[in-house]
């Protein structure tokens, strides 16, 4: 047999991440289909050899012995068959080796499809037997390569290639071929067909499993992280609470001497993080998700909407707003209401008393990014 045909094999065998012993199968089953239609009446008759070590790759029809006229190929005539073998007898079963070479272009095909076809399906099933029970959580990968200009990186993980895009990277991070990284796999795309398994560094559930693993009481559910907002590559806020008197969220999550967040944040490439101590009490807890600015106090304009106003001193006006509004912003999404940020000597809107009519709109991300906040000027001033 041509020595092309085994290179094919084991080139099929590395794309598709298979065991030698499952190609090996696949593509027997697929010759056998192919000289299935060829002898529809030997279908149980037909074996397929395939050794890819010696090279060895030959077809037998298995036929029947007989000394009268044989009905099919099923069957052979005793003096046909002592051509091939001077031994055999009557009753026994001749192995016909057939000339493979012989194949029409229309068999050689077909085979070739079916092949192509069970590759598909044995693919997807391996992809989604190893990834479907790790949807929303992370896994450890190895990068391959990167490809310049566009940015986007191979990773493998356990034999299976994927890919990490530009955007789902966390900005300004350098990957180099041979690092380990940890991902957050975000959902499988295209079950159906080739499965795609989505990737990111920039989910804030990232976040969550990275101080999963690191905090045991987080793991145990002693601690709980009741909601995050992130904005990747710059900072994080976390709130967490205890679950137990004698445990403290906060100091749980730090670790000691930092060696919990400090193995978050190496792996997130340096990226802040604060971690807030979470409150049932919208306004305890708005106070504390705009940390580190001091806060004197918050005021609820509207449950239904949202709607609150923080109170600070003046001088802290900048650091509870943060540069470019992103503390303001990741403290909105924390804790789900639209801040607005006031100093202690501009005026404060009375709340809004709450009425049957009121609406019980929930504000999503985007539109809690659309915060008000004080200009720069008001901060100078």
């Amino acid at each position: 047999m041509d020595s092309k045909f085994f290179d094919t094999l084991t080139a099929l065998g590395t794309e598709n991440s298979l065991d030698t012993e499952v190609m090996i199968e696949t593509v027997k089953s697929a010759m056998q289909k192919s000289v299935q239609r060829m002898y529809p009446e030997c279908k149980e008759a037909i074996r397929v050899d395939i050794d890819i070590e010696n090279k060895i790759f030959d077809i037998f029809i298995l036929q029947e012995v007989v000394d009268e006229k044989p009905i099919n190929h099923s069957q052979i005539h005793i003096d046909e068959a002592r051509t091939i073998n001077p031994n055999i007898c009557v009753g026994e079963t001749l192995e016909h080796k057939l000339d493979i070479s012989k194949f029409s272009r229309a068999s050689a095909q077909s085979a070739k499809q079916s092949i192509k076809g069970d590759l598909r399906d044995i693919n997807r099933d391996r992809i989604l037997d190893k990834f479907q029970s790790k949807e929303n959580d992370i896994i450890t990968a190895t990068v391959m390569q990167v490809e310049p200009g566009r940015g986007s990186a191979t990773l493998m993980y356990d034999k299976t290639e994927l890919y990490l895009l530009r955007q789902e990277q966390i900005p300004n991070e350098i990957l180099k071929e041979g690092m380990s990284l940890k991902v957050y796999i975000t959902g499988i795309a295209n079950k159906n067909k080739k499965p795609i398994i989505k990737l990111s560094r920039v989910h804030r559930d990232l976040v969550k499993r990275l101080f999963e693993l690191e905090v045991p009481e987080i793991y145990d559910g002693i601690v709980e992280i009741k909601s995050i907002s992130r904005e990747a590559g710059s900072r994080s806020k976390i709130a967490v609470m205890s679950h137990d008197a004698n445990v403290d969220a906060i100091g749980a999550c730090i670790g000691a001497k930092h060696s919990r967040i400090s193995a978050v944040v190496k792996e997130l490439n340096g990226e802040k993080i604060d971690i807030i101590p979470y409150s049932d009490d919208p306004a305890t807890f708005i106070a504390n998700a705009l940390s580190p600015a001091k806060v004197l106090k918050v005021v609820i304009l509207n449950e239904a909407e949202h709607a609150c106003v923080a109170v600070v001193p003046s001088d802290q006006l900048s650091l509870a707003i943060g540069n470019r509004g992103q503390n303001a912003k990741l403290a909105a999404k924390l804790t789900g209401y639209k801040i607005d940020i006031k100093s202690d000597f501009e005026e404060i809107p009375e709340p809004v008393s709450t009425t049957e009519n009121s609406s019980d709109k929930v504000f999503t991300e985007t539109e809690q990014d659309d915060i008000l906040f004080e200009e720069e000027v008001k901060s100078e001033e």
